[in-house]
């Protein structure tokens, strides 16, 4: 069999012209606003389109401009972020912005790289959108383009040095490096919408003739990927404590780690050994006699570990001030909380 020659940038930016999609972050004509790229890009990590539309709206709303959210105080953003997830993403963006409202942008890729918070993917994907550097940004989409296109069979994640220079290898096209921003976003929406990792629509591709693995017949079965061992259980309780108000208490985690400087329900460490109820308590606010737990336990996914958490309940007579504590309206609070917190208050709250 004849091998399939290289795949036309130009063919791709001739269907994505026909063919992108309408996204709030994008424009059609003018210069983009890197701030506004940049907060699109740090918000679609690890989450979907569908999902971060609405909150890319309200974000810009409340945080307009980089000078904006750079002034802004952290439980401000935090409150923002929250319900979106990998709340490092959070705090990397803050810190980026203070950098950048200190300086401006940088235009360069490695301008981009050494501002606090923006990691080698989004100080491509900006320089290539924002400013037209001739670089191609490797997410997930373009490496699975990327496997398909050239039939790589190492299987990730060992490949993704691999996919990322074939990519790259697109930007000697005179198409592509005439238009980076565009073919950038074109790979993005190819891998979104026709080169899906599930029944790949092969015969709408503007570049099924160049695929090696369209081919090959092996399209559905690429990019490989090595199996992930088995993520281990961790357990924590918490405790709800309620005012004659109906406010929880709530707390701040620590600055650094896991949902650093969000909002929570008081509890326990996540550990590996469930929790005996009685030694739990030692870590309750208050030496509450009345605790009762409530039905139902709290599950939560996280990258590394599967959480199951329980839930005791008890209302107050009045809300006692703790230091290092607030009370809060429920659901003020909930709003203010990441989705982990939220699982927790739909036992307590299930309606």
């Amino acid at each position: 069999m004849t091998p399939p020659s290289a795949p036309d940038p130009a063919l791709l930016l001739a269907w994505y012209d026909r063919h992108r999609r309408v996204l709030p972050w994008r424009v059609t004509a003018g210069r983009p606003d890197p701030y506004r790229v940049w907060l699109s890009e740090v918000m679609l990590q690890q989450t979907t389109v569908a999902a971060v539309g609405p909150r890319y709206t309200r974000f810009l709303a409340r945080f307009p401009d980089v000078q904006a959210l750079a002034a802004a105080g952290w439980e401000e953003v935090a409150e923002e972020w929250a319900g979106l997830g990998y709340y490092a993403r959070a705090r990397n963006l803050h810190a980026g912005a203070k950098a950048l409202a200190a300086q401006g942008f940088p235009e360069t890729e490695e301008g981009l790289r050494a501002i606090p918070g923006i990691g080698p993917y989004t100080a491509a994907a900006v320089a290539a959108i924002a400013f037209g550097a001739p670089v191609v940004p490797a997410d997930g989409n373009v490496e699975r383009v990327a496997a398909r296109v050239f039939r790589v069979e190492t299987p990730l994640p060992a490949a993704k040095k691999q996919l990322a220079s074939l990519a790259q290898g697109w930007m000697q096209a005179a198409a592509a490096r005439a238009r980076p921003g565009d073919f950038a976003q074109a790979l993005f929406d190819l891998g979104a919408t026709i080169c899906t990792p599930r029944n790949p629509a092969c015969a709408l591709c503007p570049w099924r003739e160049g695929c090696a693995a369209q081919a090959a017949g092996v399209q559905a079965e690429l990019p490989r990927k090595t199996p992930k061992a088995a993520r281990p259980t961790r357990h924590g309780t918490h405790f709800l404590l309620v005012d004659p108000a109906g406010q929880i208490l709530v707390r701040r985690r620590p600055e650094k780690g896991l949902l650093g400087g969000m909002l929570e329900i008081p509890g326990t460490p996540w550990r590996a050994e469930a929790w005996v109820e009685a030694k739990a308590l030692a870590h309750a606010p208050l030496p509450v006699p009345t605790w009762r737990r409530l039905a139902g336990e709290a599950r939560h996914g996280f990258t590394h570990f599967e959480l199951r958490m329980t839930l005791l309940a008890a209302d107050l007579p009045a809300a006692t001030e703790l230091p290092g504590y607030a009370w809060m309206e429920a659901g003020a609070a909930r709003a203010a909380m990441p989705s982990v917190m939220h699982r927790l208050l739909d036992l307590w709250d299930p309606g």
